[in-house]
């Protein structure tokens, strides 16, 4: 039995079209057509948006879990169940700096999770501990080390997922960026102050992201490119943005837009535990960190994640990078798919890729969303056999 959406505006690589039916068989996108085949599930959209469901390569809780603070196959479950209602249909559980058996459990509660089908898990990211103390922010000072071979042991015995590894250039060195990248990770510079000619090292050793650009990095002036400089100057490498309103200035999320591209430039939440809950405050690895309106901060006003969800993330491009949907939704899909080397799985409404797919309003109210060509969350729709 097939699964045909019908009746929507649906955003297909080429644009926004009407008067198409996605035709679904199993966990794939069968065919676009332009009538629905006989004997298949209807899912009448009723005027509402169908769009590639949204990839978050860097979500540290959601629900009210932190994966640090318990990392294990329910929490990565939680998590994305909580990011789902908001359009997102694959994530990446992600580690701040913590001690390295932490990350072990981490890698192993993603394996378990994706062995047992949890909905939407891509793989882990691990942000740290090998970050700069000058440009730390939330992550404990405490926790930060030199690199151990060890995470290296870690990433060539992950079996299943991507995994990614935020590093400071300047706390490796390029031979180790080039050993991460050999045993299976997708590096990202972040949590930086390396100048320029250190970041461009790291890049020629394999780094191939940078992790929340603008923030937790060296800046970019006249005589000093810094990170900033160099992730902005060069179009090989991807970047992700937290565009919450706290983060960072819209004029500078264009200025990075103009530079790197959509097809670069990767929206993320960068999701603490509040994201997805009501929760008005809650621990990170000892210390209590408050929501104030959609901001989060520790007891010093330090940013600490966000609340965003990748709904909103989109709504707030469109507004201040001044851009199309289209254009928005792909920061949001088909690039980080890229960036995680699976455009030939997800990213796009595509005949032959998995229908992982949300349903939105023209408010950005999310309607559904479906992973793998089931509604995961599905309340409202209008599914009949026709």
């Amino acid at each position: 039995m097939t699964t045909t959406f019908v009746n929507g505006r649906v955003l297909l690589p080429e644009g926004i079209r009407q008067n198409v039916c996605v035709v679904v068989a199993g966990d794939r996108i069968e065919a676009i057509s332009d009538a629905a085949p006989e004997g298949t599930n209807i899912v009448d959209l009723a005027g509402d948006l169908l769009l590639p469901g949204f990839i978050d390569v860097q979500v540290n809780g959601g629900g009210g879990r932190l994966f640090n603070e318990d990392p294990s196959v329910e929490t990565v479950g939680i998590m994305a169940a909580a990011h789902r209602r908001f359009g997102t249909t694959g994530l990446l559980p992600t580690l701040i700096s913590d001690d390295l058996s932490v990350v072990r459990k981490g890698i192993a509660a993603v394996e378990d999770a994706i062995e047992a089908g949890v909905p939407g898990i891509l793989g882990i990211h691990i942000e740290g501990p090998f970050l700069s103390r000058a440009r730390r922010g939330i992550h404990l000072a405490s926790m930060l080390q030199d690199f151990d071979d060890r995470l290296l042991e870690m990433v060539a015995s992950a079996r299943r997922g991507k995994v990614i590894v935020t590093v400071a250039p300047e706390c490796v060195t390029p031979s180790q960026i080039t050993g991460l990248v050999q045993a299976g990770a997708v590096v990202c510079a972040g949590h930086s102050d390396a100048d320029y000619e250190t970041v461009k090292a790291a890049i020629n050793a394999g780094a191939s992201g940078f992790t929340h650009l603008f923030n937790g990095m060296s800046q970019l002036t006249n005589r000093a490119p810094g990170m900033v400089g160099a992730a902005l100057e060069d179009r090989s490498t991807y970047a992700g943005i937290i565009i919450d309103g706290y983060h960072l200035h819209p004029a500078s999320f264009r200025v990075a837009l103009n530079a790197k591209g959509a097809d670069r430039l990767m929206l993320v939440t960068d999701a603490m535990a509040a994201a997805g809950s009501e929760e008005r405050e809650f621990t990170l690895q000892g210390r209590t960190i408050s929501r104030e309106g959609q901001r989060l901060v520790n007891e010093d006003g330090v940013l600490a994640g966000s609340t965003l969800t990748m709904v909103e993330a989109v709504a707030n491009a469109i507004e201040q990078g001044q851009i199309s949907l289209p254009t928005a939704v792909q920061m949001a899909s088909l690039t980080p798919a890229h960036f995680l080397g699976l455009q030939d799985e997800t990213g796009a409404i595509a005949p032959g890729l998995r229908a992982d797919l949300v349903v939105v309003r023209a408010d950005f109210t999310v309607v559904s969303s479906w992973i793998g060509g089931k509604g995961v969350n599905s309340d409202g729709m209008n599914v009949s056999a026709k």
